[in-house]
């Protein structure tokens, strides 16, 4: 995927200027470490909103995160500063993608962001079955953007005491 120029990109007209989308690479330690930062950021908020404090990324390390077997595509300032990311794998023998993770720094809310990254993924994965992605019940902009992407709402669960998840499907 190469980047992209927000300035005509078609699926990011809302984004602020000087502002591109690229793929990150977790193996350099200053991207990892913004990307972890980032994430716990933008966890502590959605906890908040769901009133649940033990999401697993929170307790995440950076070792941890990094060691997981995903791909990553940042909103990045003009300046290098990671301001939102989403991290993803796809399993070609069952042709689905698992969005792990959609963060936005706090700091860059409500400015088209995670739209945005969702868009590129999205259209990077068209054709190739299911795309799938979970979030707390609870987290109701989380829930209104993927609705607004096309996802279906699948059946809530609970995989721990206190933590109602919803679970999305897009069929690509």
């Amino acid at each position: 995927m190469s980047d992209c120029d927000l300035v005509r990109c078609p699926l990011c007209a809302a984004v602020p200027s000087g502002m591109q989308i690229r793929e990150l690479d977790l193996s350099d330690a200053t991207v990892a470490s913004a990307v972890h930062a980032v994430g716990l950021r933008a966890y502590a908020v959605e906890a908040e909103l769901i009133g649940f404090d033990g999401i697993p990324a929170l307790s995440e390390s950076l070792q941890e995160m990094t060691a997981r077997p995903l791909r990553w595509l940042g909103a990045v300032t003009g300046e290098g500063t990671v301001a939102a990311f989403v991290a993803w794998q796809t399993d070609p023998g069952q042709h689905v993608t698992h969005i792990d993770r959609v963060c936005v720094d706090p700091a860059w809310f409500r400015r088209g962001l995670a739209s945005c990254l969702l868009d590129h993924l999205l259209a990077k994965v068209s054709g190739r079955g299911e795309v799938r992605v979970s979030t707390g019940a609870d987290n109701q902009p989380a829930v209104t953007l993927y609705e607004r992407l096309g996802f279906t709402r699948g059946i809530d669960f609970e995989p721990t005491a206190g933590l109602r998840m919803a679970q999305f499907v897009l069929h690509s």
